[in-house]
């Protein structure tokens, strides 16, 4: 039975897809068509054979998920997703550094969803990533953890701070010290906005960046050597921008709050 079901589910990508389907309401078979663009003889045997296993029950012109069928998509979607976002770039995933999230948010990587991977070219390796400074502009507030300081980054957080993004910067001992003693203007004026907020984590989190806004988030890790490589993701989904939120919080737990002096002439921002 066991192995019966796992080919039922596995070894049809049609079938995945209606159980899939399914999940979100019930559906006729004129809307499952339309929705898999499928005809009805490439589908209809396929939701034959659910029906067939019980996966799927009919009611009338309707199709829905069984009480089996629920059970057993709520389990395979997180690993369907997790497939999928690995899928799309293996190499990236394979020589990535995951040992610094929190295992309840590395076992749901899936929910990074759909993702663009950034690769700068090597003349504009040490220059911003254009994709993140265009969608930060357009942010209204970030929350960001860094372990890694850009050479650009404290000019751009001060840029950021003077157009009325409210700012929320977790940042590791060593990324603090070297904001506060190479870039100690920067971080004088940055912390005489009202809204921003810098916090100090008391543990070394070995992740050179993340952030997010309220509509996209932006992750930066280690390769398996140890290495920042300006190899970067991207995503809009907002499954990732409650996973990047998560990640932020759990930084946040590990961080306390710092004051810095504030520079006379920004006092009233």
């Amino acid at each position: 039975m066991r192995y019966s079901l796992m080919n039922i589910i596995w070894y049809s990508e049609k079938r995945k897809n209606i159980l899939l389907l399914l999940k979100e309401g019930p559906r006729d078979i004129d809307r499952i068509k339309i929705s898999l663009n499928e005809t009805s003889r490439s589908i209809m045997p396929q939701i034959k054979k659910l029906l067939q296993k019980k996966l799927i029950v009919q009611d009338g012109e309707k199709y829905y998920l069984s009480e089996i069928g629920e059970l057993i998509v709520e389990n395979i979607e997180p690993l369907l997703n997790t497939m999928r976002v690995i899928e799309e770039n293996k190499e990236f995933w394979a020589t990535r550094d995951l040992s610094a999230l929190p295992q309840n948010l590395f076992n749901r990587l899936g929910e990074l969803g759909h993702y663009l991977l950034i690769e700068p070219d090597l003349d504009r390796m040490f220059e911003l990533p254009k994709e993140f400074k265009d969608n930060v502009l357009k942010s209204k507030k970030m929350s960001t953890f860094i372990s890694y300081v850009h050479p650009h980054i404290p000019s751009f957080y001060l840029e950021l701070a003077d157009k009325g993004v409210s700012l929320s910067l977790f940042m590791t001992n060593a990324a603090f010290q070297k904001m506060n003693s190479e870039y100690i203007t920067e971080m004088e004026a940055i912390s005489s906005y009202n809204d921003v907020e810098i916090f100090l984590c008391d543990e070394n989190i070995p992740l050179p960046t993340v952030a997010v806004t309220g509509w996209f988030t932006y992750l930066c890790f280690l390769n398996s050597e140890g290495r920042y490589d300006h190899r970067d993701i991207i995503s809009f989904d907002e499954s990732a921008l409650l996973w990047s939120t998560e990640l932020i919080d759990y930084c946040r737990s590990k961080s306390e709050r710092v004051c810095l002096p504030k520079e006379k002439s920004n006092l009233d921002h």
